[in-house]
Parts: structure tokens; C-alpha cells; sequence
């Protein structure tokens, strides 16, 4: 009974800890949650205070057993789980498990893996945060209530296995209220003018007009813009005003949940998922060769641009040292908070800036390595003075009626700018020395065609800003929220853009009409505001679920006296027959997507697909009837038209034959179960051969092992890259 048992979630997190603790403790993962709701039933009792009914989690019988033998021959048991809500809420389900056990019962919190850390944990331990289990426990309810009770509605309408969240579906709103907003737009033109000047010792500066009559431009053809230019042209070019000042650029906060995955999607591609995967390992720990498992960044999950001291004061000397005190600003800088912040974290920061990316690089992987270093970088920056530009403006009167400006801007002091070694050096601009009363000429003046373009598609970068700045979800929930409606097939990520599926436009406007008033912004941003008093102790969780609880019946009571014509809310008629019985075939959806039905079902059965089959100029090798393309789960594909009677099927191919020695099989295009594209084999699953870039068929130049596949990105454009040996070509 000497030692003391320490459960945290995940293997990975135990290893690190344990070799902190050393003799005496037993670490055991409780590999996440033990108890929830159970799957196949509402598990809440709505009478009785919205009782939760928890059972243990599928699998995690024989964890559960290890973990009360471990408790039975312990003196004292701590539960180190994470310190949000979620980790708040499994410590307490632990606890509920294992003081059968009779053993004194701690929790212990700490933003960091480190030795010193938990040192100080296990030196201060405290009792449950109940507050915080119910502020967890009332979405969870909440979640449940939203998903179990309005998800059978779109099984009604639509087909099973869809689902509606109270959070998730508001995402889907703005996506499709999005495309709505770029269908309607009309473009408008306009003509910019802009050009060369020339100094009257020949020396070149860009300027563009700025100003009509004091007025910005407005230049709505070829015809009013030939006239400006025309009317510049014949004018005598005089500098009005020419101004010297400096402009700083200050770094930006530290790195919160919200912020970290968005600037790692957009320099680095990564989900909003992949991010907080890639930040659970590093912040767990990674193994370092001779120094065991270490923690390398600090808890992930936050809404705090906050420091510590400690923190603040090793960076500050990293800084000093590593760049001289020039790069230090002349105080400490705060940042401003975010509208909803709670600051019960510190930022996310490297747990010792001593250790540089460049050091870490035998011990992580590329992922583990580019977001370490985007944390690193993003946090010494933050320490550091602003960067300082010499900035010039010079405006160059054309007559009495135009104005042209003309701008430059060169670095004088980099500050936080000397931190970000993989940003591209900027490159200097700088005008010729002018003065007012100077006269200038004309080297060349046009004038250009442009087109007001629509609001541009979310991102998820954008979209997780957009759901910040409105209050909906919270740091931990915004990479489920957006891996949710792509999983579902509600949103296809295309490129970088979120695209709403007909699927999806389709389920959100049922959801619309059906749901309006429960999946409103403003409605779901007050039911987080409520849900985080829930946590500060200024609200029951039972009086704010049932708070959001009663609209919500409202709602399914109206859908219920509807449930006759539900599902003839997404039915629409065709020009097409009933080849059995003459009807008017409507379009129905199914899993692979829409087709057209007889309404006659279920005395008649007759289905069609929605689209007209490409026939193709090749019979069936099986039973001679013709071949045709068709769409599937996981792309397009050869069938036969003869099916279900003949099943013959064959994969759509590039023409490109597998790289795979002896292989024999051809590359072509295909989709995961989430519908995304990749690039397979039509021989799997004998050949694994696959790829997320497009192929091209030319074998690499330099190690002649694989095909050269096509990549695009804002730094380089499109080219090609060999994924065995990274040897870049461009096109």
C-alpha cells in the first residue's frame, strides 16, 4: 500500500509523467472517458431534472478492472487528467468508479508536462471542480437532447445515419448561407489607373491614382477610364505632398487553440483536427533518445494569451542571448483578451524555448516539427519589439482634378521579424527623395479592367474566426465541428475551400424551416454564454438546460403534427416515368446520393439513377451486355447495365500504370468514406499504392522510384514534387 496511483487519459501522457515521478507511483491511462450516455437510448431523464443515465464506455471493461486492482493497492489516488472541462468531467467518472475502492481521492491539475510542474501538482492537490463537471455535464445533456431528438427527423426525410448538433448545424449555416451570398452576387466593373513616374533626373517610381475631385475613383468602363487617362496625361505632374515617417509593426499574440489551428491550416494545410492531433503529442511528450519522453508545448486547449512569469522570463533571456537585448521592447507587452476569454490557461508556449527546432528535428516527426515550430516562433515573437519601417508618401497632383499616390517601405529594425525564419524576406521599396513643387513625368500610364468579386468561401481558418467572433463552440470544439459535417458529407473541402454538398444544402434547409428559431446564431451563441456561467457558478445546470430545453419541444411537437408530409418536403417531381406502373418518378435521397423513385413505394420498387448513364463503346467481359459510368460512394465507376443481375464493376483509371514493381494494376481517382479524393490502384487491396496528389505519369528525375504528383501552394503556385525524395519540378 506504499504507492500512490496516478490515472491520467492516455498512455503516451503516462510514460512522460511516470518518468517525472520515478519510484513510489503507478501511472495508469484511463485511455479518455470510462462512462458516458449510453449509445442506442436518450439516457436522460427529462422528469427528473434531466438525470443523466451514464454507463461504462464500450471496450473499457478490462481498463476499468486494472484500474480498481491498481486503486485496492494504493495509499492515495490522484487524478491527473486534463484541465478543461472534459478532463474535468473524466476525473470526476473516475472518481465515481474507483472510491468503491475507499482510497483517498485528489485531483491535480498543470499546464505543463515538466518536472517542476507536476511537482508543484502533486504538492497542492484539491478536490473535484463539480462546477466545472456540470458547466461539461450540460452540453453533454444539451448534445444529446439536440442529436437523439432532431437527427430521426432527417432519417424521416432523408435516409439514416445523418445527424443534427446544436453546435455543428449552425456551422453548416454559415457555409450554406455563404454560397447562398456567391450565387446571388453580380459582379460589378471597375478600371483602375495606375503606372510609371519618372523623377526629372529619370529616376522610376509606381503610382496609382488615388483621387477624382477629392473623391476616390469610381471608374465604371473602358470608355470613362480612357477619359482619366486622357485628362492625366494632358496635365502638368507636380509632387503636392511627400512624407517621411516610421510605421511599427507590432508581433502578434501567443498562440490560443482558436488562433494555432488557424494559422496552421493556412501556412502549413493542416486540419483543424490534424492540428490538435499533432499539439496532443507534443504536449503529452515525445521521446528524445537519452532524455525519455519530454512535453514539449503547454496544454493545448485555451482561450488565454496569458504567460507566466517563468515563461516570460526564459524567454526574454532566449532572446537576449540568441539575438542580443536589441530585440527585447522596452517593457513587458499585454495582449488584449478575446470577448469571451475565461483566461483560465496560460497560452500555448514551448514548455523550455531553449529547446529550438532545429535541435529537435532528429526526434520529431515533419508534422510534430513544422507546429513546434510555428508554437515556437509564434511565442518569442510575441516577447519581442516591434519591427520598424521608414515609410514614404508621395502625392502627385495632375492638374486640379487627379491625384496619384505613390508608396515605399524598407525594414530598419527587424524585432520579432529576426524570431520568424521561415517567413520570406521582404523585399524593400523605397521612392526616389522628393519634394513638394517637383516636377515629374510620365513613363507610362493604363489603366486596368477589374471586377468586384463575391464574399469569398470559408476556409477552415476562416470558418473557426467566424464561429470565435459569434460565440458559437468553444477552443475544444471547433476541430470536431468541422471534422462532423465533413464526415457526414454535409461540406467537401476543396482545395482550402468549404463547400456545402447538396446533401448538406439540402439538410440545412430542412433544418431551417423545421428548426428556425432552435439553430439561429444568436440563439446558440447565448446557450454557450449560459452553459460558461454554468462554470463560474452563477447558474444551475439543470435551469439552463431546460432553458434551451423548452423551445426545442416546441419545435418537435409542430414537426410531429407535419410527420405525414415530411418527407415529400425534400421530393421532387421529374419528367421522368415509371417504367412499371406510369407514375411520375420523384427524387428521393439515398447514402450514395439522390435518385429518382417511383412514389408509388412500396407497392411498386422502381428505382433509377438521377443522372442518365455515359454509355461506353465496350461490352461486358461477363455477360456481353454494355458498360456505362456510373457514381458511387467512392467515385465514378464501370458497371453494367445489366445490374443487379450482372454485377460486373471496374475502376474509372488516369492511364497511368502503378509504380509498384510487378504490379501490373492502373492509377486512378477515387474517395475515402469522408469523400475525399486520393489516387489509388485499381489492383488494391493487393496494391496499397496510394496518394493524395494527383499523379502526373513522369517518373522523377532524380530517383527514378515514383511519379512526380502535382501540388499547389501561395508560396510557390503549382508544381511538381516527388513524394519519395521531395525533388521539386516546376512545370
Amino acid at each position: 500500500m506504499d504507492q500512490v496511483l496516478v490515472v491520467v487519459e492516455s498512455p503516451a501522457k503516462a510514460r512522460t509523467i511516470k518518468k517525472y515521478l520515478g519510484a513510489g507511483y503507478a501511472v495508469k491511462a484511463s485511455v479518455g472517458h470510462v462512462r458516458d450516455l449510453p449509445q442506442r437510448e436518450l439516457g436522460i431523464d427529462v422528469e427528473k431534472g434531466f438525470a443523466p443515465k451514464y454507463v461504462a464506455v464500450k471496450g473499457k471493461t478490462k481498463v476499468l478492472a486494472d484500474l480498481k486492482r491498481e486503486a485496492g493497492k494504493s495509499s492515495a489516488i490522484l487524478l491527473a487528467t486534463d484541465m478543461d472541462r472534459e478532463g474535468e468531467a473524466i476525473a470526476w467518472h473516475l472518481n465515481e468508479v474507483l472510491k468503491q475502492s475507499k482510497t483517498p481521492i485528489k485531483r491535480i491539475i498543470f499546464n505543463e508536462i515538466t518536472k517542476k510542474a507536476l511537482d508543484e501538482a502533486v504538492g497542492s492537490p484539491r478536490d473535484i471542480d463539480t462546477d466545472k463537471v456540470n458547466a461539461q455535464q450540460a452540453r453533454r445533456v444539451l448534445d444529446r437532447l439536440f442529436g437523439y431528438l432532431i437527427s430521426p427527423v432527417l432519417w424521416k426525410i432523408f435516409y439514416k445515419g445523418l445527424s443534427a448538433g446544436r453546435v455543428q448545424s449552425v456551422g453548416l449555416r454559415l457555409i450554406c448561407e455563404r454560397e447562398e451570398e456567391i450565387r446571388a452576387f453580380v459582379p460589378r466593373e471597375y478600371w483602375s489607373i495606375e503606372g510609371t513616374l519618372e523623377t526629372s533626373t529619370g529616376e522610376p517610381f509606381a503610382a496609382k491614382l488615388l483621387k477624382i475631385d477629392g473623391k476616390k475613383p469610381e471608374i465604371p468602363s473602358e470608355a470613362k477610364a480612357g477619359e482619366a487617362l486622357a485628362a492625366i496625361r494632358r496635365e502638368r505632374l507636380v509632387v503636392s505632398a511627400a512624407v517621411d515617417r516610421e510605421k511599427l509593426r507590432n508581433p502578434q499574440p501567443p498562440f490560443i487553440t482558436s488562433t494555432m489551428q488557424r494559422e496552421a491550416a493556412t501556412r502549413l494545410g493542416f486540419s483543424a483536427k490534424k492540428t490538435m492531433l499533432v499539439a496532443q503529442q507534443l504536449y503529452e511528450g515525445v521521446d528524445l533518445g537519452p532524455e525519455g519522453s519530454v512535453g514539449l508545448i503547454s496544454y493545448m486547449r485555451t482561450d488565454s494569451t496569458r504567460v507566466s512569469d517563468e515563461a516570460y522570463g526564459r524567454g526574454t533571456s532566449y532572446l537576449a542571448e540568441a539575438h542580443g537585448p536589441e530585440i527585447l521592447p522596452g517593457g513587458r507587452r499585454t495582449f488584449k483578451k478575446t470577448k469571451l476569454a475565461q483566461d483560465a490557461h496560460e497560452a500555448i508556449r514551448p514548455t523550455d524555448c531553449y529547446r529550438t527546432p532545429d535541435g529537435l528535428r532528429a526526434h520529431l516527426n515533419k508534422d510534430q516539427l513544422a507546429l513546434y515550430r510555428l508554437v515556437w516562433q509564434r511565442f518569442l515573437a510575441s516577447l519581442a519589439a516591434p519591427a520598424v519601417y521608414a515609410v514614404r508618401e508621395v502625392d502627385v497632383a495632375a492638374g486640379e482634378r487627379y491625384l496619384l499616390r505613390a508608396g515605399g517601405r524598407k525594414l530598419v529594425k527587424p524585432g520579432f521579424l529576426a524570431v520568424m525564419q521561415d517567413d520570406a524576406p521582404e523585399r524593400d521599396e523605397w521612392l526616389p527623395d522628393l519634394a513638394a513643387g517637383d516636377a515629374v513625368s510620365i513613363r507610362s500610364l493604363d489603366a486596368s479592367q477589374h471586377f468586384t468579386e463575391p464574399p469569398p468561401r470559408y476556409t477552415e481558418a476562416s470558418l473557426i474566426k467566424e464561429l470565435e467572433e459569434k460565440g458559437i463552440g468553444r477552443p475544444s470544439t471547433y476541430a470536431t465541428i468541422l471534422g462532423v459535417i465533413q464526415a457526414r458529407d454535409y461540406v467537401q473541402k476543396k482545395g482550402s475551400s468549404l463547400h456545402p454538398s447538396e446533401l448538406g444544402e439540402q439538410v440545412w434547409k430542412m433544418l431551417d424551416r423545421l428548426f428556425r428559431d432552435i439553430f439561429e446564431v444568436d440563439f446558440t451563441a447565448r446557450m454557450e454564454t449560459e452553459l460558461d456561467k454554468v462554470e463560474e457558478a452563477k447558474e444551475d445546470w439543470r435551469d439552463v438546460v431546460k432553458l434551451f430545453y423548452e423551445p426545442l419541444t416546441v419545435d418537435l411537437a409542430a414537426v410531429k403534427e407535419r410527420r405525414a408530409e415530411l418527407r415529400s418536403l425534400v421530393q421532387e417531381e421529374s419528367d421522368a416515368v415509371c417504367e412499371n406502373c406510369g407514375k411520375t418518378l420523384v427524387k428521393k435521397w439515398g447514402r450514395n446520393g439522390p435518385f429518382l423513385a417511383c412514389p408509388g413505394f412500396p407497392e411498386c420498387r422502381f428505382t433509377r439513377p438521377l443522372e442518365e448513364e455515359e454509355a461506353i463503346d465496350r461490352a461486358c467481359p461477363q455477360c456481353g451486355g454494355k458498360l456505362a459510368y456510373r457514381n458511387g460512394r467512392f467515385g465514378k465507376f464501370i458497371a453494367c447495365t445489366k445490374y443487379p443481375s450482372c454485377k460486373y464493376t471496374e475502376a474509372v483509371t488516369l492511364g497511368i500504370p502503378c509504380p509498384i514493381p510487378g504490379c501490373g494494376g492502373q492509377i486512378g481517382e477515387r474517395r475515402t468514406k469522408r469523400g475525399k479524393v486520393f489516387f489509388g490502384c485499381s489492383n488494391y487491396p493487393k496494391c496499397t499504392y496510394a496518394s493524395w496528389d494527383k499523379p502526373t505519369g513522369r517518373l522523377c528525375p532524380a530517383c527514378s522510384k515514383d511519379y512526380l504528383v502535382e501540388k499547389d501552394s501561395k508560396k510557390k503556385g503549382k508544381y511538381l514534387r516527388c513524394p519519395s525524395c521531395r525533388h521539386e519540378v516546376v512545370p
